[in-house]
């Protein structure tokens, strides 16, 4: 929804935009990204993944920029805390 609302506050035809997330647990001392402080500690940290799909072709900046605002989505904040999230945006008409 917040993609959306970006789409069509900025007048882009981005047509169909998918996402898809997943979900797994790592072992804190085997997170690559996390701090040492963060790898010191015991326990699990929660690692979200999110594929965003959109159906036609853009730029890579807009690509960035499309990362970027899916970032700011009330439900990616509230996922946030001390997990780890990854995002990878894909344009199916050009397999980039």
């Amino acid at each position: 929804m917040t993609l959306r609302l970006y789409a069509c506050h900025k007048q882009l035809a981005l047509g169909r935009i998918g996402v898809d997330v997943s979900h797994t647990k790592i072992h804190a001392k085997d997170c690559e990204e996390c701090t040492e402080l963060e790898r010191g500690r015991s326990g699990r940290i929660d690692r979200f993944e999110r594929v965003i799909s959109i159906d036609s072709d853009v730029s890579e900046e807009l690509r960035g920029k499309i990362a970027e605002i899916a970032g700011k989505c009330p439900v990616n904040a509230r996922a946030s805390g001390e997990d780890k999230n990854g995002c990878e945006v894909r344009c199916p008409v050009t397999g980039r």
